[in-house]
């Protein structure tokens, strides 16, 4: 099987299910990617728009069209010359509806008896299973119904022998006990992050992780999968194992893995392609990014070191207390509380998602020495730890490891980023909020080892976790050009609509910005979303109705209220050309680059979403196909809101990956030369030249490219955007004048 050259990502779900996505499998063939990137594809919780919470690994989701639509889709996919990489969920399985989950109800009726007991990552050691469903009635509506016990509509099963008697009876001879939903630090039982509906697998087991494994293996051995990409592996004891076994198992796919790498970072030494592409999001969009304006638009902001320190400080303590009581039970050498609060402190303090032993013991070490720092009087406990979760066959070793990728993830990308406002851009999984732009020779430096080490790992710009859509983060950049102007406006926004929290103002205006024209309902969804998540003014837990209420106001007025409606409008109109010059160019450079380009679901034409579930709404493909044959007649669009242009660039990109892979098998950046050589990156892929404009708005301020060139390598080249030939020494204002990006060939 052949690594893939392009990837499209389609979110299959109920109302978009296995024959809705064969029946684009010919658009998807036109548009030039040779592989379908599938969300999962296993039966999940009924009604999962996502489809993460599986619910049974033997069998196609029936909500899909099961097997038969699964096969259906494969025939489409084959007669399009297409092939499919699918998203597999190793970590956990959905039990917010026991009943739907076979292998969870054997265990809640068995108990350590189950067939299934060592599935699910349980500490029996603490007791019976907490299940934290139960509301705030004093008194709760427990009931027997056809031989199960019933809470609302919660079904849970009874043990054999154990059904006599009134329903608060029968609760409490169980092998699992319901409790408040605020109790959850009581639960016995892994979960993924702090969702209690995703509980976690051993898949370290191998009689486990063959059993979940069998339908997907099955498929790949049937020649029905080329790619598989992986969730989530810092949530396995050992990841390294795992990816080992998988890549012996499927020795022919091309494997990535959703690790997220921070600032430095390198993957570790597993038998995988690479990742999902998080860091070559992050190189792309910095290379947008004034830094000076960048600086002066996050000054308003805590330092993001603070704010990281703090989320992943309440995380630990609050979000994934029941997860670090595990911990604490693992430690009987000191005395309870002292163990809760070295064990915090360093997880607090770390600085990347978690350790791979014996590889990352530094890492482990400084966030120790930081956590000593912190907290000096807790320097004897930290030392007599430290040994301990050093030692990879240590049982604390392991499930640390475990757990701090949690508390990152829910500390920094869940909390932190909501609290960092200043500058929406860098507010993404594994990004840099407080270091975002990446100048030229920093960027081709990053191409240059990508080319040398991972040249078949996946590059992105949008994903089913980005908070916000590549297109709201290349309008967005535009405010690190003119800082003045937007703080400015900023200001006398805020004034005119106060709200009691600053940072979801600045958070508000942003969004509203970054996205508009923006219906009322998504705004609200997606500002109501953000702040609970920032955990400050309201939460998800203590939600603060007064708070909700202004922001929902403030959201009102805007739609509402002329003056604000206009003012928002006029300035969005202001940015808007800029930002489709960003867009433009970090989309060629992204499926350029060196790797893998995956194109999330219907970006290929401007997208202005926001976070989940906002950028899982319905894509119009139907405009799509039709702009599409239009620039297959020869159509040469504007640069205008259809986003004509953007498909241009993509479809003629993709096709350029596709038809022409020796065009794409090295990198070599291209020096620009003139007066205006800052606003350009350009570089040479092998027969493949790009160029593209950077800070679009200086370069208008300064008069435009005036004598900046670059030379092409020997030879006449046809930039396909445009049709026109070049060749020797090119004159940026001639090869620029039509789009702000080219592409050329020998």
């Amino acid at each position: 099987m052949a690594t893939p050259r392009a990837t499209y990502r389609v979110q299959v779900r109920p109302d978009f299910d296995f024959d809705a996505t064969a029946g684009i499998a010919d658009y998807l063939a036109a548009l030039g990617v040779t592989h379908l990137y599938s969300a999962p594809q296993l039966t999940a919780t009924p009604g999962s728009a996502h489809g993460y919470d599986v619910v049974d690994h033997s069998r196609a989701n029936p909500e899909l069209g099961g097997e038969d639509g699964r096969l259906r889709l494969l025939d489409s996919l084959r007669r399009n010359g297409l092939g499919l990489v699918l998203d597999i969920v190793p970590n956990h399985m959905g039990v917010a509806r026991p009943e739907v989950n076979a292998a969870w109800w054997d265990l809640l009726r068995l108990g350590r008896d189950a067939e299934h007991a060592d599935w699910f990552d349980v500490d029996w050691s603490a007791g019976k299973i907490v299940l934290p469903v139960l509301g705030a009635e004093p008194d709760p509506a427990l009931s027997i119904v056809d031989d199960e016990l019933r809470y609302h509509e919660h079904r849970f099963p009874i043990a054999p022998g154990t059904g006599g008697g009134d329903a608060a009876a029968v609760h409490a001879r169980q092998h699992y006990r319901l409790v408040s939903w605020r109790d959850d630090e009581l639960l016995t039982y892994r979960r993924f992050f702090a969702v209690t509906e995703l509980a976690a697998l051993r898949v370290e087991d191998p009689a486990v992780r063959d059993a979940t494994h069998a339908e997907i293996l099955r498929w790949y051995r049937a020649g029905e999968l080329d790619g598989i990409r992986v969730d989530h592996p810092d949530g396995l004891r050992d990841p390294g194992g795992y990816l080992h076994w998988l890549a012996r198992s499927a020795p022919d796919a091309w494997l990535i893995v959703e690790k997220i790498l921070t600032a430095g970072e390198r993957l570790p030494h597993w038998p995988v392609a690479g990742t999902t592409g998080y860091d070559a999001l992050g190189e792309v969009t910095g290379l947008f990014v004034d830094p000076r304006g960048a600086a002066a638009l996050t000054a308003v902001d805590e330092p993001f070191d603070d704010l990281a320190y703090a989320g992943r400080r309440q995380a630990v303590t609050e979000l994934l207390r029941a997860e670090l009581a595990r911990l604490v039970r693992l430690t009987p050498e000191l005395d309870a509380p002292t163990a809760r609060d070295a064990l915090a402190e360093i997880a607090a303090n770390f600085g990347v998602y978690r350790s791979y032993l014996p590889a990352g013991v530094e890492q482990l070490t400084a966030a120790a020495t930081a956590a000593g720092l912190r907290r000096p009087e807790l320097s004897g406990a930290l030392a007599a730890l430290l040994p301990r979760l050093s030692d990879p066959t240590d049982e604390l070793a392991a499930r640390f490891q475990q757990l701090t990728g949690a508390v990152v993830a829910k500390g920094v990308e869940d909390t932190a980023d909501y609290r960092y406002t200043g500058f929406l851009v860098g507010d993404e999984v594994g990004g840099t909020p407080d270091e975002v732009p990446r100048t030229v020779a920093e960027f081709h430096t990053g191409c240059r080892s990508r080319q040398a080490d991972q040249p078949a790992s996946m590059t992105t710009l949008s994903t089913h976790d980005t908070k916000r859509s590549e297109d709201v983060r290349a309008r967005l950049a535009v405010l690190a050009e003119i800082p003045d102007e937007w703080l400015d406006l900023s200001r006398r926004l805020m004034e005119a609509v106060p709200l009691a929290d600053d940072a979801v103002a600045r958070l508000l205006w942003q969004t509203a910005v970054g996205a508009w024209p923006i219906e009322r309902e998504r705004l609200q969804a997606a500002l109501l979303k953000s702040a609970r998540e920032a955990n400050t003014a309201t939460s998800w837990r203590d939600p603060d109705a007064d708070f909700e209420a202004a922001l929902a106001a403030v959201i009102d007025r805007i739609h509402d209220d002329p003056w604000l409606h206009d003012t928002l409008a006029r300035f969005a109109d202001r940015i808007t050309p800029y930002g489709w010059s960003n867009s433009l160019g970090q989309k060629l450079v992204q499926l350029t680059m060196p790797g893998v380009p995956d194109v999330y679901q219907g970006c290929e034409l401007w997208d202005n979403s926001l976070v989940d579930p906002d950028n899982r709404r319905p894509v119009d493909f139907a405009v799509r196909r039709q702009l599409l044959a239009r620039l297959d007649d020869g159509w040469r669009p504007p640069v205008d809101a259809t986003g004509a242009a953007k498909l241009l660039v993509t479809s003629r990109a993709l096709r350029l990956r596709r038809d022409r892979p020796d065009a794409f098998s090295r990198y070599e950046p291209v020096a620009v030369r003139g007066s205006a050589a800052e606003h350009a990156v350009a570089y040479e892929r092998g027969g493949v030249t790009v160029a593209v404009t950077r800070l679009p708005v200086g370069l208008a301020d300064r008069g435009g490219w005036q004598d900046t060139v670059f030379d092409l390598p020997s030879g006449d080249h046809t930039d396909v955007l445009t049709g026109r030939t070049f060749a020797g020494t090119v004159k940026l204002a001639e090869l620029l004048d039509t789009y702000p990006v080219a592409l050329l060939t020998r």
